[in-house]
């Protein structure tokens, strides 16, 4: 983190954009240490948090969408793209494509808190064409809004503790998880019951 944190202080907004997109690259560097670290610099005045914030969602989207497009102007091919095939096998993109072709946009929705899999379910979103651009964007953005302020404010305000903040960003990243697991038991919930709803009334 320390790294990061010097880094950006030195080259500010630019690096942080810079660093996100080869996140959205499938390059393994934590999203969330990029954003925390972000969140630092602004919390030592290097920066505005807001601005952050801003520069943090553009990053994001903008590697998520790259992506995209990536995989939908080239296709499987891009798996010869040499950056590309360091970090996404064709055996990985197969399984991800198994799983997209299951949950739809909701593993696109959550993809974005599964960085083993962002970059793969981004590209398989391209590729299969399933998934427009706008509603693609849409859904990204929904997600991100979520956790990008969430790890800039949290590295803003505890930017004179480190300490707090890595022990915090463990109780971030599990109460995170704890909110999906609790959206996802509310619409299938919902479902089921909408479901149930409709064979009683078929029955009547």
């Amino acid at each position: 983190m320390q790294f990061f944190i010097d880094f950006f202080t030195n080259y500010g907004y630019f690096a942080v954009f810079f660093v996100l997109l080869l996140c959205g690259m499938g390059v393994p560097i934590p999203e969330d240490i990029t954003l925390v670290s972000g969140g630092i610099i602004s919390g030592l005045g290097y920066a505005n948090p807001h601005w952050m914030v801003v520069v943090g969602m553009i990053g994001v989207l903008f590697g998520d969408c790259l992506m995209y497009m990536l995989g939908r102007f080239y296709g499987v091919k891009i798996l010869r793209f040499r950056l590309i095939k360091r970090f996404i096998t064709f055996k990985r993109l197969k399984m991800v494509k198994d799983k997209f072709d299951r949950y739809g946009n909701r593993l696109l929705f959550f993809a974005r808190f599964l960085p083993g899999l962002r970059t793969p379910v981004y590209i398989i979103s391209g590729v299969t064409r399933r998934v427009g651009f706008i509603r693609f964007l849409l859904i990204d953005f929904f997600a991100a809004i979520i956790s990008v302020p969430f790890w800039v404010y949290l590295g803003h305000h505890g930017a004179e503790n480190i300490d707090w903040i890595k022990a915090q960003m463990r109780h971030g990243q599990m109460g995170i998880y704890l909110i999906l697991a609790a959206v996802v038991i509310f619409v299938g919930f919902s479902y089921w019951k909408r479901k149930r709803k409709q064979r009683e009334e078929q029955n009547l």
